[in-house]
């Protein structure tokens, strides 16, 4: 069995879920260092399967002004050093396809990025890596889109691949989760995972001073929308962390606090392990209640 197919499996197999985390861009090499240190001692204390996520290029920013990241070269490098430095599984995100084989080479999950979870040449492209495809599902999409997302990925060879929750636009300037799509994007077969912080962004709500607009967020509400996709019953949850939120060059609104995220993820599990064995629970109560005359 190969090393992908290997952490593939012990990913499906997590209990209560395991996490994908990190700061939202790769700010220098120190941070990352530092910030990949600090998650894996707090994960490896509470119990949580923990794959680092970092982007070295974020392509789809609301203004070309905006920090994007020290590019694919570099970045890679510095993913690279954290890979080895602390023997994590690195998750990065691509956004053509001329990127992915580069980035196969160091990142051990994929992430195919919201607005791009359609593109089929990216889609397989991804997947002949060999490595596993996280396929976040468009703002824009139903969860029914990720059904044929991921097969996709399949009939080009990998069958290692998961789906992403990361809400659905709600008018112009704001998203909305729907702890639905969570159940529906099952019939895709494969991993579901719950993105906790993108769910929670105003895509550009946010007035700037100087003029032009950049995303808002919510991330006082992501300890709620965490609560709801653990006790859903998802496999994993993506949460972009980062220890000084009002100072990242992105997504601050939507980055959650390094300091809390012992206490949270204590939380989260603490629900996890009370409703994932509520199925049979629930069936049995089903059962009885139909044998019941109720008329």
């Amino acid at each position: 069995m190969d090393a992908s197919t290997t952490l593939f499996n012990q990913l499906k197999a997590a209990e209560p879920f395991f996490l994908l985390a990190g700061p939202n861009v790769i700010e220098s090499e120190d941070h990352i260092m530092r910030m990949a240190k600090h998650i894996k001692a707090i994960t490896s204390k509470v119990g949580v399967p923990l794959v680092f996520k970092s982007s070295f290029d974020k392509a789809n920013r609301t203004s070309s002004k905006s920090f994007r990241g020290p590019g694919m070269a570099e970045g890679l490098k510095i993913l690279e050093k954290v890979k080895v430095a602390y023997d994590l599984p690195i998750v990065t995100d691509v956004h053509e396809t001329i990127q992915c084989e580069a980035v196969g080479k160091v990142a051990d999950v994929i992430q195919i990025p919201a607005f791009l979870c359609r593109q089929t040449d990216l889609l397989v492209a991804a997947a002949k890596t060999g490595r596993i495809i996280n396929i976040k599902k468009g703002q824009f999409c139903a969860s029914s889109v990720m059904l044929n997302s991921a097969e996709k990925v399949r009939l080009a060879g990998n069958q290692n691949v998961m789906v992403c929750e990361r809400g659905t636009m709600f008018g112009y300037n704001d998203l909305i989760v729907d702890p639905r799509n969570l159940e529906w994007m099952r019939e895709a077969n494969c991993p579901v995972v719950a993105d906790v912080t993108h769910s929670l962004q105003q895509p550009a709500g946010r007035k700037l001073d100087g003029g032009g607009v950049a995303s808002g967020g919510l991330r006082e509400l992501i300890p709620c929308i965490a609560r709801t996709a653990v006790a859903v019953g998802v496999d994993g949850i993506f949460m972009e962390v980062h220890d000084d939120p009002l100072s990242a060059p992105v997504d601050g609104p939507t980055q959650w606090p390094l300091r809390h995220l012992e206490e949270l993820l204590e939380e989260l599990m603490a629900i996890a392990k009370v409703t994932k064995g509520s199925d049979q629970l629930f069936w049995f109560f089903t059962k009885l209640y139909q044998e019941q005359d109720v008329s």
